[in-house]
């Protein structure tokens, strides 16, 4: 959702916003990150572990504290958290303060925070919504780095740094002990683990960015030719330029402003945001998308439940 966000803000953003090389360069992070991630996946699909273990990609339990574990391993002995990471350059990880510290090809540095503390931070926090519900397994935890072209200057003095193919090999290391779960309680734990998931929702691009809402165009996008300004007929969309028709396109639009400007949105902020004059069009157009509302009348806001729109 944060890429899907980040992606529609610039699209809606004036050639040479001066904000667009910042979102640009986000957008490659969250990419890169997503591209990490899913190098791991592509490691656990390939091999195959003897005993019983479940795997976890993307999880954040509900807790009193918020965490997101990139990658969580759940055995009948012991519970793994991965921290992966995919940032290009020369690495160092620094112990005091604790950082990550990137050198570029051009000798720029970069600063992080470091991996190592937000493992041990996903590790603590799992152990204790484990306790929470009287169980007691321990938590082994790495750092992963997603290629192996990225170069380590300096490692990290106590942590488990691995590339993605020696995933497997410490897994099968962690010893297993006389004690474990029953097959019960672990299969019902991991049930727990996922019925506990709560998608992460990030902030609206002009929340995080502050970027005023009036830095964007409005209207509705074409998706075959790329403009904005789709025309409102009886039962669908046309493209003024194209002639495109497309019945589904204010759709796109709506979860955009959800994206990019605020959490709600009235019946005004709608006809303005779509180009539709009629309150009555815009009325039956938010209530087909089964929005949240509150309220009565000119003063009505609806709201996306992003958990339950995918």
């Amino acid at each position: 959702m944060k890429l899907e966000g980040l992606i529609a803000a610039q699209k809606r953003l004036a050639v040479g916003h001066s904000i667009l090389p910042v979102l640009a360069a986000k957008q490659g992070s969250v990419e890169a990150g997503i591209g990490g991630e899913e190098r791991v996946t592509e490691i656990f699909r390939k091999h195959s572990f003897s005993f019983d273990h479940h795997i976890f990609h993307d999880l954040s339990p509900t807790s009193d504290e918020k965490f997101q574990m990139d990658t969580n391993v759940l055995t009948p002995w012991y519970g793994v958290v991965l921290e992966v990471k995919n940032i290009g350059g020369i690495l160092e990880f620094k112990e005091n303060p604790p950082q990550l510290v990137r050198t570029r090809d051009d000798g720029h540095k970069d600063g992080y925070e470091s991996p190592v503390v937000q493992l041990e931070r996903n590790r603590d926090l799992l152990t204790a919504w484990l306790k929470s519900r009287n169980i007691h397994l321990p938590i082994y935890g790495a750092v992963v780095l997603a290629y192996p072209k990225q170069i380590v200057a300096v490692p990290p003095a106590k942590t488990k740094l691995l590339f993605p193919n020696l995933i497997p090999s410490y897994i099968r290391s962690i010893p297993q002990p006389a004690k474990k779960l029953d097959i019960d309680t672990f299969n019902w734990l991991s049930a727990e683990l996922v019925n506990s998931h709560q998608r992460y929702i990030p902030r609206p691009i002009c929340e995080s960015f502050r970027i005023p809402f009036g830095d964007f165009r409005t209207g509705v996008w074409c998706v075959v030719c790329d403009r904005f300004g789709m025309i409102k007929l009886p039962r669908t969309w046309q493209c003024p330029f194209c002639k495109a028709t497309d019945h589904l396109a204010h759709q796109r639009a709506l979860r955009e402003w959800f994206l990019i400007f605020k959490r709600t949105i009235t019946n005004r902020e709608c006809r303005a945001f779509l180009g539709v004059d009629d309150i009555y069009t815009a009325n039956r157009i938010l209530q087909s998308r089964n929005l949240s509302s509150e309220g009565a009348y000119r003063y009505r806001t609806y709201k996306m439940d992003f958990s339950l729109n995918k």
